[in-house]
């Protein structure tokens, strides 16, 4: 039995391809069903995000079923004839099995080390125990996966140093603050980048959010979701002294947060720091705001050298997580060679078996009169020790064969050797 898979993703494919090929929640008990109705495919998963889309099946005939996965793919989604050519990547065995475990552990991620793919993996892999195409090999595929995703965060820092503006502004606010939990965010613009960020703040302990936006019904919006204040955006600077943190995005062309209402406004806060976080482009924070006393600005190009020292971190962590793959990788693969072994096993004592029971039969007549309690003794004693006994080195040399790739000739040999067909 082989593993094997057939993909595409964000450095294959383009948004459009992708997105047209994309398997939604609706979607995959049909798919999933169609996928393993196939002859030459007895297990199937699938594995459907924005950034990718990937076939996972266990078969008999790798190079056919990729074929066949494949085909899948186009016919599934209607697609012309050689489409995903140029596009798409297989992979079999070993390789197909580091693929899985490098996707789970978020190293083939568009940003290395986002926690999201494991979840999204973990979800593959229930709809696909749900629909009922999950068996033993692909059962202990994903197993595998997830304990090897789990100990890449573990045992590496591939995912502790924040690689997205949002993530480092919480970094720096944690650094300057300490403790989140009682300190009140002013977001000054409500696009999806200050939204972002804005959880992000709230993740990490932030328990009060005040709102503004030139749209006072996003404002409103944004602020009904989170469980915060809105303002009008004309009226923002009379509570910005109540704010510890000041995030700022909008659209605007020209400064929205300056200097010298930002000083006023301050003037009856009490001597304790405020954060302003500026991810506009262009800026929209003054930048003289930056001389106010107690004010530390933050802008994206500052936000942006962080996150640039953050991934080169993490490429130097992902290094050691490819190591540690590796590893996982040759265990798994030997782990699957002893399970395949499994029947043969069965197959050599049930050979060896027939041997000595035949030749018990063939010489009982000299064996003279026998009890019926030593009768049974010699079928269900005796027969079964000279079986195990005389198969034991067979199953020896059949594991020796299995860590060496090559478990089904020397199943051919002990045929031969037992000189039964």
């Amino acid at each position: 039995m082989n593993i094997i898979l057939v993909g595409l993703s964000h450095k294959t494919a383009p948004l459009e391809m992708r997105e047209r090929l994309a398997f939604g929640e609706s979607l995959l008990s049909d798919a999933l069903a169609r996928l393993i109705d196939m002859e030459l495919l007895d297990e199937g998963l699938i594995v459907s995000t924005c950034n990718r889309v990937e076939l996972i099946a266990s078969t008999h005939s790798p190079d056919r079923g990729m074929d066949c996965l494949a085909d899948f793919l186009s016919d599934f989604h209607h697609l012309p004839p050689n489409t995903l050519n140029g596009h798409v990547y297989k992979h079999a065995d070993a390789y197909a099995i580091k693929h899985m475990f490098r996707v789970a552990s978020s190293l083939d991620s568009m940003i290395v080390g986002e926690s999201q793919i494991l979840g999204q993996v973990k979800e593959a892999y229930q709809h696909a125990i749900d629909a009922g195409t999950i068996g033993r090999m692909l059962s202990q595929l994903m197993h595998r996966t997830l304990s090897v995703a789990k100990r890449i965060r573990t045992e590496t820092g591939v995912a502790l140093n924040p690689v997205s503006v949002s993530s480092v502004a919480v970094e720096l606010a944690k650094k300057i603050f300490q403790d989140l939990s009682d300190k009140t965010v002013l977001l000054v613009g409500a696009g999806e980048m200050g939204e972002l960020a804005a959880r992000s703040l709230i993740d990490a302990g932030t328990n009060k959010l005040i709102v503004t936006n030139r749209s006072a019904d996003r404002a409103e919006e944004i602020a009904s979701k989170y469980s915060a204040g809105a303002v009008n955006f004309e009226a923002f600077y009379s509570v910005l002294p109540s704010a510890d943190i000041v995030l700022c995005s909008t659209g605007a062309s020209e400064y929205v947060i300056r200097r010298a209402d930002t000083q006023r406004a301050l003037k009856s806060r009490k001597k304790s720091p405020v954060l302003f976080i500026d991810i506009s482009v262009p800026r929209n924070i003054d930048p003289g705001v930056a001389d106010l006393e107690n004010a530390f600005l933050f802008d994206v190009d500052d936000l942006d050298s962080v996150v640039q020292a953050n991934i080169r971190e993490r490429q130097t962590e992902a290094a050691r997580a490819e190591s540690i793959i590796d590893a996982e990788v040759q265990s798994f693969v030997q782990q699957l060679r002893a399970l395949d072994i499994g029947p043969a096993v069965v197959e050599v004592k049930e050979l060896l078996s027939q041997i000595v029971i035949s030749e018990f039969r063939r010489n009982r007549k000299h064996l003279g009169d026998l009890s019926p309690e030593q009768e049974t003794a010699i079928e269900n004693v005796l027969i079964p020790a000279l079986v195990n006994k005389l198969s034991h080195p067979m199953i020896v040399h059949l594991r020796n064969a299995a860590s060496d790739g090559k478990p089904t000739q020397t199943v051919e040999d002990l045929r031969k050797m037992i000189r039964i067909d």
